[in-house]
This record gives C-alpha cells, structure tokens and sequence, in this order.
C-alpha cells in the first residue's frame, strides 16, 4: 500500500518529490540573496565598504548553492556506483576460492575506464558431471558487449547442470546466442561499437575436469588454454576450433576434444585474445607463453601467484589500460589424489551393491 505524506499532492511521483526537496536549498540561498539585494541598505549604497559586504554576501550564497549540488552530485554517483557495482557481481560475478578441488583465481580487465564488466566473460562450477568452466569473447569491447555475455552466461549457468555432456551444454549457448539476436534485430538498435547485430559473434571454450583429472574441452574459435607444470608451459591441445557462436550453425557432430589429465599441482591458465594482443609502445604483442613459462618456475606456484604474475607483466607491458577486455581464469589441481572413475549414470550406492 502507497502513502503519501500530508500535503502531497496524490499522484505525485516519488522522483518528482525527491527533485522538488532538493531545490529547497538553492531556492532558499536565492531567496537570501534577493531579500538582501531589495532590503539590505548596503547593497544600495555605493561606498566601498557596503560593495565589500554586499561581495561577500553574493560570494556566501554562490558558495552554499555550489556546494549543496557537489554533496547531491557525489550522492548520485556513490548510489549509481553501488547499483552498477551489484548489477556487475551478477552477471560477472567473482568465482569461489575452490571449487571441488580445484583452486580458482580470476580477474577482468575492462577497456572502458571504470567498468568492470565488458565483452569478455568466464564462470566455473562444480555439477554432478565434473567441474565445467567457461570463457568466452564478445565481438567488441566493454559495456557495449555486456547483452551478449549476459545471454551467453546466463544460458551456461542453467545448462551446465542439465546436460550430461558438453556438447548439448554448447547446443544451449547456441541456442541462447540465437535467441539473442533475433531480439536485437527487432529491437533495431546496434551496438554502442557501431557493429549491426548479424556481425556479432562470441567465442566459447568449454571445460570439463572430471574428478580423476581428466579433460575436455570444446573450442568455438577461442585461444586454447595453457598447462603449467613443472616442466613449463603448453597449449592444452592443438586442434582446430569450432567457428564462433553467431555467424554460423554449428556442425551436427561436435567431437569434444580429450586433454589429457590435469595432475595434482598442475595448472590451466585460460585466457581471452585480449592479453595475447597486448602492444608495448613499439607494437610488440604481450609474449603471454613466456611470461607463463616464467609462472611456472616461480614458488609458490598458485593460481593467485600466476595471477600477479600475469597481471604484473601485462601492465607493465601495455602503455596505459588495455585496449581490449582482458580475462583471466586459472585452475589448478589441488586433489590429493585422483578418484576411482565411475560411469556416468551410476551412483555410489548401485556400485557399491554390485
């Protein structure tokens, strides 16, 4: 139930009152400064003195209405900030600490100063499948792309419990994309970069660790992942990807991709094309294997010490923010040891009964 205070006119809305108190205050210093203009005898007098007064006067009341807008200016921007700060948390929100097993750290680097959401996204989660992990990069950069990651995201979170294999979790992220498009057409609006809704795309690399440490991957045109170990720094595979979601249907066979297993200590560093095209002054790409070569070596290797790592170079690296989002997720294998592998389908219990 509405109530209106006494006096209010019924009706009125809650903005429009907000607006109408916080013109009290100028309307009030006004108000001194005309009273004392038509009544005050020394703002009529032309002595020196009196325009020193009549000065300070004016020079007070400009101050008070210049001051009462700064305070209602900083309030706006602290209540946007924290309403911006919330809406962020959702969609890109910051992962766990660990995640059955597996100790996550990540970070995102928006191209738009201030932001810190953009065209890049990632999320890990544990589900009955193993541990699936997302990473993706929507054509253009910052607050612009922020629709498309949204879908995509949102179709993840829901999918990546629901379907039993990896490909039919992509299938839905298709299906979301499209979804998403054919909004934006009839919406007729494009986006903020200027590029018309058929040009957007995403890329996608899906994961999924099992608990015994083994992997697999789908790739839609994203940069593959590195496996640090204590021998260096790999590519986690070296197929070709699958094209990315929005220009084109996906094939009807999606071979998902056998990675190996991820070992006890062992680490994946996955990234977006952001950190990969970095340039110095003199136009030298961010040497991004390198660098995670150098991680590898260092103690203690984890995922937050790859992140400072990373982080500390990519910046020293670049001249200034980063001309694209950059995103950055790393896994590494905290398990003691790897479980006894169970089919899919089968509980603990009916094993335990045969």
């Amino acid at each position: 139930m509405i109530r209106f205070k006494p006096g209010a006119p019924r009706g009125a809305p809650p903005r429009f009152l907000s607006r109408l108190r916080s013109l009290a205050v100028p309307t009030a210093w006004s108000a001194v400064a005309v009273a004392h203009r038509l009544t005050c005898p020394l703002a009529r007098d032309d002595a020196l003195g009196a325009r020193l007064v009549s000065s300070a006067v004016l020079c007070a009341v400009g101050t008070g209405i210049v001051l009462h807008i700064r305070r209602r200016m900083l309030r706006e921007v602290r209540s946007a900030r924290r309403i911006a700060e919330a809406a962020q948390n959702v969609l890109l929100r910051p992962p766990p600490p660990r995640v059955d097993g597996l100790a996550v750290a990540a970070v995102h680097l928006s191209a738009d100063p201030g932001a810190r959401i953009g065209g890049d996204l990632y999320e890990v989660t544990a589900t009955e499948h193993g541990v699936r992990a997302v990473i993706g990069d929507v054509r253009g950069h910052g607050i612009g792309a922020v629709g498309t990651g949204a879908a995509v995201l949102g179709s993840f979170r829901e999918a990546v419990h629901d379907e039993e294999d990896l490909a039919g979790v992509l299938r839905r992220l298709e299906r979301a994309m499209d979804r998403h498009l054919r909004e934006r057409v009839h919406s007729e609006r494009d986006m903020e970069d200027g590029a018309p809704a058929a040009e957007e795309f995403v890329t996608v690399l899906l994961l999924e660790i099992l608990p015994d440490g083994e992997v697999h991957a789908l790739n839609c045109g994203h940069p593959w992942p590195h496996r640090l170990t204590g021998a260096g720094a790999e590519p986690l595979a070296r197929a070709d990807p699958l094209p990315p979601l929005g220009p084109f249907p996906l094939p009807g066979e999606l071979p998902t991709a056998a990675c190996g297993r991820l070992l006890p200590g062992d680490i994946l560093v996955l990234h977006t094309d952001g950190a990969e095209e970095a340039r110095d002054a003199d136009g030298r790409f961010f040497p991004l294997r390198d660098v995670l070569a150098e991680a590898a070596r260092e103690r203690p290797r984890t995922p937050q010490a790859v992140l400072r790592t990373v982080l500390t170079a990519l910046l020293d690296h670049s001249v200034g923010p980063p001309k694209d989002d950059v995103a950055l997720l790393i896994l590494r294998n905290e398990r003691c040891s790897p479980p006894t592998r169970q089919p899919r389908g089968v509980t603990r219990s009916a094993t335990a009964d045969r």
